[in-house]
Parts: C-alpha cells; sequence; structure tokens
C-alpha cells in the first residue's frame, strides 16, 4: 500500500484548521479521502452527466418508467438486502437535525431509538459547520460531547441507552471546495462520509452498533452502485468486515421511485432500507416535469400524503423493503411547539398523531421527528400500533402500483395568491438563514430545511413558466411574481435584526421564480456566499 506522504501529494486544504479541529484533518484522514476522490470522482462527475441528459428526455416529454433491463431484478423474489445491523432492528422513532454540538446532545438525550446527524439539508456547509460537526459527532461517539454555554450545561444522559447514532453526507451534486485533490475539489459526499468513516467506524461497533449513513438525493440505481463501491473500498482499507456498514437510502426523487429494487440489490449487503423523503420527492416532481404542463400542482398545502401520487410512492416503497428484509421509513413530523397559543398548538399536534396513526397504519417500520417535543407523540402512536420491534412482516401484497400510480398528478386544490406569497416567504426566509450559515430554519412553527425551499421556489418557476391563473383571477406571470417578491422582502427585512441577509436572498430568489434560469439546486447556486476558501496548503503541512 502507498505511504501516506505519497497518496498526499496534490492534496490541499483551503480552510482554516483550529487547534480543535486538527484530530479530524489528520495527514492519515486525508489521504483516506484523498484515495475515495482518486478512486470514485470520475464516476461520480459520469453519473452527474448521466442525470442531465435523463432531465433533457423529460424536458422532451419521455415519462419515466421501470427499467425493462433490470426487470430480472425486480422480479426475482430470491434475493434479500441485509439483516439489520445491531442498533437498527428497531427504529420506531428517528430524530434528525444537523451537527451542531447542542443539536448532538439534544438529539442523543431524546426519547428516540436513532439520531441521523445531518450534514445535508438541515446544515449550512460552511467550512466551520462541516469540520466542527465532525469533532462533534467524534465526541459524541466517545461519550465525551458535554460542553458547557454560559450558565447551561449539556452532557449527556447516563441512566438509558443513547440513539443509534446514523450520518447523512451531502448528496452526490454537492462539493467541498476546501479539500482539493490535484486541483479539483473534493466531493462534500466523501468528504462527510470518509472523515466520519475513518475515525468512527471501529469504535462505534465497539460500542455496539456501527458505521450507519442515511444517503441522499439519488436519482438512480448506478448511483447506488457507486456507494457500495465506496463502502467496500472504505472496509477493506480499514480492515473492517464488508457488509459492516449500512445505509438507509432516502427515496427523494421520481427517478428513484421506479428502481426501488434495483436501489437495494445494488446495495444489498450493505441496505438498511428506504425512507420517504417526502419535501424533496414532491420537489422532484415539479422539477423533473418543470416544462410538462401536465405536472403543474396547486399550493404547496394541498400536496399531502394521501394524493395520489404520494399515495402510491408509499406503498410501493412499503412493499418493495418489506419483500426484500429491510426497513420501510416513514417521513418527517416538522411541527415544532407553539407555546404562546395552545389551541394552535394541540391543532398542530392533532396534525402529527394523524400523520404517525397513517405511517404505522400502511406497514412503516418507523419515522422521523425534528424536535424532541414531538417523539412522545410519535412513540405512542407505534408503540400501540406496532408492538413488534418493526414491521417487515407486513408484505403489502395487495399493493399494484404501476407508472401510471406513480405520475398521477390529480392533485385536488387551488393555486392561490396566499399561497404564492408563503413560497416567498418560506424560500426567502431559508435562504437567507442559509446565507448566514444556519441551515435548519423555523418558519411558521414548522422547521423548514432546503428541500421545503425547493419545493416552494420549484412551484413559482413552474406557475410562471405555464402562466397559470389563480383562484382570484390573476395570471401568474414574471411582473407579478416579482411584485410579490419585492412586496414579501420589504415585509420580512423590515422586521428582521440589522445586517439581515434578505436583500441577497432577494436578488438569488429572482433569478429562479420567473419560469427562465432554474438552478439545478438551490444550494450549489448559494454555496459561494459561504466558502471562505483560502490560499490552499498542502495537507501534510496542517
Amino acid at each position: 500500500m502507498a505511504s501516506v506522504d505519497s497518496i498526499l501529494q496534490g492534496v490541499s486544504v483551503l480552510g482554516p484548521v483550529h487547534e480543535s479541529q486538527k484530530k479530524i484533518l489528520t495527514p492519515q484522514a486525508l489521504a483516506f479521502l484523498a484515495l475515495l476522490h482518486r478512486s470514485f470522482n470520475s464516476t461520480r462527475k459520469n453519473l452527474l452527466e448521466r442525470r442531465i441528459a435523463r432531465q433533457a428526455e423529460l424536458d422532451r416529454g419521455v415519462l419515466p418508467d421501470f427499467l425493462p433491463e433490470t426487470k430480472h431484478i425486480r422480479e426475482n423474489p430470491t434475493w434479500k438486502g441485509a439483516p439489520p445491523a445491531p442498533g437498527l432492528v428497531d427504529r420506531r422513532v428517528e430524530i434528525t437535525g444537523p451537527t451542531d454540538r447542542k443539536m448532538v446532545v439534544n438529539a442523543l438525550n431524546s426519547d428516540v431509538w436513532t439520531y441521523m446527524a445531518d450534514f445535508e439539508d438541515s446544515s449550512a456547509p460552511t467550512w466551520e459547520n462541516m469540520v466542527n460537526g465532525q469533532v462533534n459527532l467524534y465526541d459524541a461517539v466517545r461519550r465525551q460531547v458535554d460542553f458547557k454555554q454560559g450558565a447551561k450545561e449539556y452532557k449527556l444522559r447516563t441512566d438509558k441507552t443513547l440513539p443509534t447514532l446514523i450520518v447523512r453526507p451531502r448528496g452526490w451534486h454537492l462539493e467541498e471546495k476546501h479539500v482539493t485533490v490535484d486541483g479539483e475539489p473534493i466531493s462534500g459526499s466523501l468528504f462527510d462520509f470518509g472523515l466520519y468513516f475513518f475515525h468512527n467506524a471501529f469504535e462505534s461497533v465497539k460500542r455496539g452498533s456501527g458505521p450507519y449513513f442515511y444517503l441522499p438525493k439519488m436519482e438512480s440505481h448506478l448511483e447506488a452502485r457507486l456507494w457500495n463501491d465506496v463502502f467496500n473500498l472504505g472496509q477493506d482499507y480499514i480492515g473492517m468486515a464488508r457488509g459492516t456498514i449500512r445505509g438507509t437510502v432516502l427515496i427523494e426523487t421520481i427517478l428513484a421511485a421506479f428502481e426501488m429494487d434495483e436501489i437495494i440489490y445494488e446495495l444489498r449487503d450493505h441496505s438498511s432500507g428506504l425512507n420517504c423523503g417526502r419535501w424533496d420527492y414532491i420537489f422532484s416532481v415539479i422539477k423533473k416535469f418543470k416544462q410538462n404542463s401536465s405536472f403543474v400542482l396547486p399550493d404547496r398545502a394541498c400536496i399531502t400524503m394521501t394524493v395520489p401520487f404520494m399515495d402510491a410512492y408509499v406503498k410501493l416503497l412499503i412493499q418493495t423493503c418489506h419483500k426484500r428484509g429491510v426497513h420501510a421509513m416513514g417521513g418527517m413530523a416538522a411541527q415544532i411547539p407553539i407555546k404562546d397559543d395552545p389551541v394552535a398548538n394541540d391543532k398542530a399536534m392533532e396534525g402529527v398523531r394523524a400523520d404517525k396513526l397513517r405511517e404505522v397504519r400502511a406497514g412503516h417500520d418507523g419515522t422521523w421527528v425534528a424536535h424532541p417535543a414531538l417523539a412522545h407523540i410519535a412513540v405512542d402512536i407505534f408503540n400501540k400500533h406496532m408492538p413488534t420491534p418493526n414491521q417487515l412482516f407486513v408484505r403489502r401484497e395487495d399493493v399494484r402500483i404501476g407508472q401510471n400510480d406513480l405520475l398521477n398528478m390529480n392533485v385536488p386544490g387551488d393555486i392561490t395568491e396566499a399561497g404564492i406569497r408563503k413560497n416567498l416567504n418560506i424560500g426567502l426566509g431559508y435562504m437567507e438563514a442559509w446565507i448566514r450559515g444556519v441551515g435548519c430554519v423555523p418558519i411558521n412553527y414548522l422547521m423548514e430545511d432546503a428541500a421545503t425551499a425547493e419545493v416552494s421556489r420549484s412551484q413559482l418557476w413552474q406557475w410562471v413558466r405555464h402562466g397559470v391563473t389563480t383562484s382570484e383571477g390573476k395570471r401568474v406571470d414574471k411582473a407579478y411574481a416579482l411584485k410579490l417578491l419585492k412586496e414579501q422582502t420589504a415585509e420580512l427585512s423590515s422586521n428582521a435584526p440589522k445586517g439581515n441577509k434578505f436583500q441577497l436572498a432577494a436578488q438569488y430568489f429572482a433569478g429562479q421564480v420567473t419560469g427562465e434560469d432554474y438552478a439545478d439546486f438551490l444550494t450549489s447556486l448559494l454555496y459561494n456566499e459561504i466558502t471562505s476558501a483560502g490560499s490552499p496548503r498542502p495537507a501534510s503541512k496542517l
């Protein structure tokens, strides 16, 4: 095997490295990142090019369908995914959130079964956020994450077993510009996965769990194959048995919904199931079919989990997972407590109960919450209706889902000016916070992340592009969208602290809501606003 010094040739770090971060950005860890980059970055870029080609087909009106070339995989009933790993047999309630130290402690102290530590949609990928997040998870795995903030102490509880830690790295499309290998920025996915895995794989196994991941934003089984190759190389490199890693895939794109069997198959030795990433899934439907007027959807509030295309996606996911012996995880309850209005809070919590009841009755093996206060609601529902550790035995053989079901856009509801303003408020509110380095934002008592902001801006783009008419009789065109954007920006800015970023957010947003330019992802569009790349330093000299 090549020496660390030889591997580090051509590796540079462009972000500052503080003393507390040096245990993460070690020469050995950076050499592992370089190995991952040189082994897989060309494949990653080819897969991203494949996405562009696929989008061009969709823009021409070609609709997705189940792949004929993988029919043999779908129709073979004998293969299975990996058995549930230690700490992942019972996942009835999972909490999700960013990797700041306070969140890490609070999440691990919650009455849940797992904590998804998120480097993706609920984190703004500043260099400090990404590296400090790795420091926090390194310490959390070793139960050394206690800290004091002012007069308040944050300590891990010792009276019960802590939730199993699962890490969500960034998607394949994002880069980490503060680390370059041979002049290229490293993939954000490989950076996040590589550092966590290298430092914590053996330690997490020693403590009774393992290196577990949530895998976001995939659009095909070939992207799952790439993750599986990364897992195998990583395990081989550190001398860990293949199959120790587990990956739960978020089915949050319409294209992945047609390849769920194939995605589990590609990851089968490492698969821990699939998850319904509901907001990203809605975003994907709008994005992929944005040029097709048959896919224009009403106000965001009308797109519930019971509308035809969402209901079909849930049923197929549960059936597919259980046929292959892996978990089918439910979606996010994004509500946060409304402390100053008990009536409104009771109504919101009743909505959470109804959503979780729908999930457990459908056959889901677990669900997500964004706030610790919601955990007990989800726990009560799942404990009552799922007395077993999971529902893998619920086969859902009654389900028959085809292409038309997944593409059934019969969604009742209207497009309203209130819906337009709500989308503008959510998009602006999230983008403004993201530019300040905050990736998880409470807006109107919902915890909004990048996915919900993407739904907002994509709907606005779609409505202008196709010249829809609101229920009030107003045609939605470029001038109207920009007028409302200006009004909402002025209102939000005037009510925000001095030095806010709403005007800057509005400049970016204006280019995304007129039915013309359409960035692939908001996070890619805004990334340069939060980078702080300095002069490159050789990794061997840190």
